[in-house]
């Protein structure tokens, strides 16, 4: 957690060498030496699905044992273990007893050791489970659930008399500022565990060193008033100023304990018509989502990549971050509230609704909101993401009406907000229960074109213009190997991902009132149930590369858009080989004029914004140079009679061949090249049509499974063609392609 322990009295220490680790389940009564031999010796963080989590396919999804010899504090002293992260449940055994269990991967929990080193030391043991179960949430979900011990873990030493730990995996201070004008007034409540015989006299609060109460411990808490003249608000990327409030727990003149947090002052707003509001200006949120997760360690996440994640946002300009799909670590909370970025928060409820996980989801957001409460950069507590896919019955709306209250009543201070899958019938009770909403839409990538994206929301604002609608998810995937002179939906290149971009960034741009947009994603990530595009195990609509080293061209659009850091940029530099006779050369700038050169000879200089094209005739080998006035960026490219097989994604063969071949479309008759609702007016039509949605689903991997598709999505999916529908679901064979068509030729119209 992000406190600070101040007394000789509270000692927090990293627990992280030491662990031996087994990839079984083994007995509550193993020492050490049995784990070890079992296994492995190993520091934390720590996680078992690093490579085959990664790889494609399955991955081990079972229990597993971590062991490590612990001593007791010196004195009268209590001593706790506390994890940061352990995915999915853990059970915690110390000296062969059974003293916790905790279901949830992503959140704080603490456990009280005291009891079981009362002779001095002894064998912690935790098995940890990540296997698929119908209680714990995530389950099925577009991202894979990587087992182990994954972040840090401390022993906290403290005197019998403490701020509480037991408090949800909280902090034991909670703070809340109200603002009036120049002036804040800041409610702090101190949770104090207070033994029978306790000598605690009260409990000092400051606010960055300066007010200063001392307050009653009564019922096991201190509640106090703190007033800030003349507040400085945190106003986001401008200034994100901090306040440090402090609570010592006092006997006479003696400090028993001390925690210390940092706030912000806000105030926010969401408004139908105008958007989001900070301090009640307008301030557009416009950012990317996040996945913890990086290629080769899974989500054993070290400050250094924490700290590359934040430099990628702020080097975009992004003014807010949704943190999906789950509560992430805390220090990413705490670099946000540095830095002035606005959060989505969320829990992992996610895609299927679990009857049997309704429990869990309270507390998985329960714990949410308690560890975070104090942040100034979180406005808005997620309920869930596309929880609809599978089904929308009253048992979902009861479940959520539970946990929307849940929220507003551990903090009234902000705002719900659901993500709904693009499925989602826009007049369901769902879309108005939580205080705010987005969509997840992806015309223009899985169904539809990019231009049904305006017509969507156009739609949405018209039909219900009282009610705030933000995205909190769209994109496009793309592997940086597979590039195209001529870029087309599916394609999985990075030129068609860059200008599906260019066109939502243009729609988003004439829509103000969208209270918040967030790209999917800001870097690829593992999902261990796609192979599609190229690459196995992973989602690729991230504008950098999973191990975060390449930009996407994608990524220097949203740049130009945001960030106020003057540069040039051309893109298609991974097209460095050609073969058309003239080629279109693209910059994304945020400057209003780029001039362009080839070997040294300007060839033209356009104004714009964001995106700057050029035609430039090929005959060889080029040097082309991109200038705003003292910016410059430069690339070669190359003239070749064919381009290299290994630029085209091998599944776009099928396009090609489309393109190519002369498929026998008999007059009459059915072929691919007719839409699905007219194949679909014939009874034997219909039959081929549903195996070929059945495929297109299969090819999604698990969370492409059990979809129920509205009438109105399912008008939109009925225009495409079905050679486009393979085109998008890539991976099927030319000959089935062959095959499909002969059945279809069979069929009159």
């Amino acid at each position: 957690m992000t406190s600070t322990a101040a007394s000789a009295s509270r000692r927090v220490e990293p627990l992280l060498t030491g662990w031996a680790f087994a990839p079984v389940e083994l007995p509550s009564t193993a020492g050490w030496e049995d784990v070890a031999a079992a296994g492995e010796q190993v520091a934390l963080p720590h996680t078992w699905n690093a490579v085959d989590g990664q790889a494609g396919g399955e991955y081990r999804r079972g229990r597993s044992t971590y062991a490590r010899l612990v001593s007791a504090g010196t004195g009268d002293v209590e001593t706790w273990v506390e994890f940061a992260g352990v995915n999915s449940s853990a059970e915690v055994y110390l000296g062969g007893l059974l003293l916790a269990r905790h279901d949830g991967g992503y959140s704080t929990f603490r456990v009280n050791l005291t009891e079981g080193l009362a002779d001095g030391a002894a064998t912690l043991l935790v098995i940890v489970d990540n296997a698929a179960n119908e209680r714990v949430y995530p389950q099925q979900a577009d991202f894979t659930f990587y087992g182990g011990i994954y972040r840090d873990v401390h022993l906290i030493t403290v005197g019998r008399e403490h701020f509480t730990l037991s408090e949800h995996g909280g902090p034991g201070l909670t703070i809340t500022p109200k603002l009036d004008g120049d002036r804040a007034e800041v409610a702090l409540r101190a949770g104090v565990a207070d033994p029978a015989t306790g000598v605690a006299t009260g409990v000092r609060f400051t606010v960055d060193g300066e007010a200063d109460l001392i307050v009653p411990v009564v019922d096991g808490e201190a509640n106090a008033s703190v007033s800030i003249e003349h507040v400085r608000r945190w106003h986001g990327l401008r200034d994100p100023h901090l306040y440090a409030a402090r609570a010592e727990l006092l006997a006479g003149g003696t400090v028993l304990d001390a925690v210390e947090l940092r706030f912000g002052c806000r105030e926010f707003a969401v408004d139908p018509q105008r958007g989001f509001l900070l301090n009640g200006e307008e301030y557009p949120l416009r950012g990317v989502s996040r996945h913890q997760d990086r290629e080769g360690v899974g989500n054993v996440i070290t400050e250094e990549m924490k700290q590359e994640d934040l430099g990628l946002l702020k080097e975009l300009g992004a003014t807010t971050v949704r943190l999906a799909h789950y509560q992430h670590d805390q220090r990413f909370y705490d670099l946000c509230d540095e830095a002035g970025l606005v959060v989505w928060a969320e829990i992992p409820q996610i895609t299927v609704f679990l009857p049997g996980a309704t429990e869990n989801a309270r507390d998985q957001l329960t714990e949410l909101i308690v560890q975070n409460r104090h942040h100034a950069s979180i406005i808005s507590w997620g309920l869930s993401n596309e929880i609809t896919l599978a089904g929308s019955g009253e048992d979902v709306l009861a479940a959520h009406r539970e946990l929307n209250n849940l929220a507003h009543e551990l903090d009234p201070t902000r705002l719900t907000a659901m993500a709904n899958l693009f499925l989602l019938e826009t007049d369901h009770p769902l879309v108005g229960l939580p205080d705010v909403m987005s969509y997840n839409l992806y015309f223009g990538w899985y169904v539809g074109e990019v231009g049904d994206n305006d017509t969507w929301l156009d739609d949405f604002h018209a039909a219900f213009p009282e009610i705030a609608i933000g995205l909190a998810e769209y994109g496009a995937d793309a592997n940086v190997q597979y590039q195209s002179a001529a870029p087309e939906k599916g394609d999985y290149t990075e030129g068609y991902q860059a200008l599906y971009h260019e066109h939502m960034l243009a729609m988003i741009d004439e829509r103000p009132w969208l209270w918040a947009t967030h790209v999917w994603n800001l870097a690829d990530f593992g999902s261990a149930g796609r192979d599609e595009g190229g690459q196995a195990g992973r989602n690729q609509k991230g504008l950098v590369s999973f191990d975060r080293t390449v930009r996407k061209d994608a990524f220097y659009l949203y740049k130009a858009a945001w960030s106020s850091e003057p540069f040039v940029h051309i893109a298609g530099r991974r097209r460095a080989e050609r073969a058309e006779d003239a080629t279109e050369v693209i910059v994304y700038s945020n400057q209003g004029e780029v001039a362009l050169s080839v070997d040294g000879v300007e060839v033209g200089t356009v104004s714009g914004i964001r995106a700057f094209r050029f035609n430039v005739p090929l005959s060889g080998e080029h040097e082309i140079t991109a200038r705003s006035g003292g910016l410059s960026d430069t690339i070669a490219l190359r003239k070749v009679d064919e381009v290299s097989a290994a630029s085209v994604m091998p599944t776009t063969t099928i396009a090609n061949w489309f393109d190519e071949a002369e498929l026998p479309s008999p007059a009459g008759f059915f072929s691919v090249r007719d839409s699905l609702a007219d194949i679909k007016q014939s009874e034997d039509g219909a039959r081929v049509i549903a195996s070929v949605l059945e495929a297109v689903s299969t090819s999604r991997g698990e969370v492409g499974q059990g979809v129920e598709i509205p009438p109105a999505m399912q008008a939109i999916v009925d225009r495409m063609s079905v050679e486009n529908l393979i085109r998008q679901a890539g991976g099927v064979p030319i000959e089935a392609v062959a095959a499909l068509n002969s059945r279809l030729n069979l069929i009159a119209k």
